[in-house]
């Protein structure tokens, strides 16, 4: 039996969601946070959770190219403690190395520019890491 997997690509001013259908396929987008701090954006994820039945949380973790860990990479990882505490689910990190520019290029094929483009990057990176979750673990199976 497949579970659904939340996917969560934090940032300081937003961050995207993405959810996995039941069969944990296909990768959607849920939506965007406008964070404001990281207890209150934490909390969010948490609530997220639970609405959508979650069993897994899937947080991007932005690699540096070389493959190590910088700045982002350790807010990240607190920020995945402060959820998996808030939301008594496993939660992994996941290596999101180029997502957001792998977003804005699907964007600049389909024409998405301006106020549009900046609310859906987020959501849209999440659904990217997200979906390159899902089809790593198939492949691993």
């Amino acid at each position: 039996m497949k579970k659904r997997i939340l996917g969560v690509d934090y940032g300081d001013a937003r961050t995207g969601m993405a959810i996995s259908d039941a069969t944990g396929l296909i990768a959607t987008g849920v939506g965007v946070i406008k964070s404001s701090g990281m207890r209150k954006t934490a909390a969010a994820v948490a609530e997220a959770v639970r609405k959508y039945g979650a069993e897994l949380v899937v947080i991007g973790c932005p690699y540096n190219m070389d493959g190590s860990e910088g700045a982002r990479a350790e807010k990240a990882r607190v920020f995945a403690e402060m959820v998996g505490g808030l939301c008594g689910v496993p939660v992994e990190i996941y290596d999101e190395r180029l997502t957001t520019v792998e977003a804005y290029e699907i964007m600049d094929r389909t024409g998405t520019h301006g106020k549009k483009r900046r609310d859906r990057v987020d959501e849209l990176a999440a659904e990217i890491i997200l979906q390159d979750y899902l089809d790593e673990q198939r492949r691993e199976s």
